[in-house]
């Protein structure tokens, strides 16, 4: 009974950049497959570079075609939510290997990246940028 216990676990973990959220469940599996709201990885992610910021963590571990990883991502633009979900992804690998928190943590992978943008304030254009001043 254990068995089939361990064989349906998985970690879910929640990765956050600017307005993006991605809640990430990782399960250990022989085969690896990774989805993103119900889709394909290669067709959420089309470009080569947004694809390998998503698995950077999995490489960075050393553990890549180890895991059936499936995300759910709300907000944001296609760039900021890859990267949260590469921390949702090195938030899972830590949670399943403590050992692996030093060489993720090195990386920067594990830190919540605090930059979104600025709110506009009211008499402003813009976040900062005021209107052009005249003398008269």
């Amino acid at each position: 009974m254990a068995t089939t216990a361990e064989k349906t676990r998985y970690i879910e973990t929640v990765g956050r950049r600017k307005t993006s959220s991605a809640r990430v469940r990782i399960t250990k599996s022989a085969k690896s497959s990774i989805e993103v709201n119900d889709k394909k990885f290669n067709e959420y992610f089309p470009t080569p570079e947004l694809q390998t910021t998503v698995k950077e963590a999995l490489v960075k571990a050393d553990m890549e075609g180890a895991f059936i990883i499936t995300a759910h991502i709300a907000g944001g633009g296609i760039h900021s939510q890859a990267e949260a979900m590469r921390m949702g992804i090195a938030r899972a690998l830590q949670k399943f290997d403590p050992e692996l928190r030093k060489p993720l943590k090195a990386v920067g992978l594990l830190s919540r990246d605090p930059r979104a943008k600025e709110r506009r304030k009211f008499g402003l254009k813009k976040a900062r940028k005021s209107p052009q001043w005249s003398k008269r």
